[in-house]
């Protein structure tokens, strides 16, 4: 069994924030995969389903953003499962809008989310960091990730969730690059080959072999007189 958990604020205001882009991924995995409908567990939602052959607990915590790791921690100790078996889908400032990174353990670069999880569970967790942008400045950041995606960001949003939707069973199963290239598969779909599309030319029929003239010159000089 795997948790996923996606950080987010709860409600309607916050549905639309760039902070709220792990809620965003764990309901695109939801929706395409045919799991359970949300119920109130944990402090938050859940929804279960099988990604390939493993069954897997989807958490959106409702302690909003700083106090995550109560949601998260309540939910890892229910089911029995080891911080190994957790991979939580964040925002990423230092990422560029629509790029998307795996992660293994490490700090929680000033992330409250990710701070709060430290706190809890310690670093030995799985992350899938989403690159948002950086507004420019620190004092800015705080508007920034609270704030609406842009309409000009829709399109590489919908293209990143579906995206990761696709990878979903590959990342349960433990295979993080073929879950990345699903990703990027959306992302940057290949280009048609407009060369093999083509049609072939109709061969160039050969020209016949000249046949060779056996003639004698005086039989040349007869034959230009006939």
């Amino acid at each position: 069994m795997k948790l996923f958990a996606g950080l987010g604020n709860p409600g309607t205001k916050y549905a639309g924030n760039r902070h709220n882009i792990g809620f965003m991924a764990l309901e695109a995995i939801a929706d395409a995969h045919g799991f359970a409908p949300w119920r109130a567990k944990f402090q938050g939602e859940v929804s279960e389903g099988r990604l390939g052959s493993e069954k897997v607990f989807l958490l959106k915590p409702h302690t909003f953003m700083n106090l995550s790791g109560q949601s998260v921690g309540e939910a890892l100790r229910f089911y029995k499962l080891d911080v190994s078996d957790l991979t939580v889908f964040h925002d990423e400032l230092d990422l560029a809008p629509g790029k998307l990174r795996l992660k293994q353990g490490g700090g929680h670069a000033g992330h409250n989310g990710l701070r709060s999880i430290h706190e809890h569970l310690g670093p030995d967790y799985a992350r899938v960091r989403l690159g948002i942008g950086h507004p420019g400045h620190k004092d800015r950041v705080s508007g920034y990730v609270l704030s609406d995606f842009a309409k000009s960001d829709r399109d590489w949003l919908d293209d990143l969730m579906r995206g990761i939707a696709d990878g979903a069973p590959a990342l349960a199963s433990g295979d993080g690059a073929r879950f990345s290239n699903a990703v990027g598969l959306r992302m940057s779909p290949p280009k048609p080959d407009t060369q093999s599309a083509k049609p072939k030319a109709a061969p160039t029929p050969a020209a016949s072999p000249a046949t060779e003239d056996t003639r004698n010159p005086l039989q040349k000089l007869v034959d230009r007189f006939k």
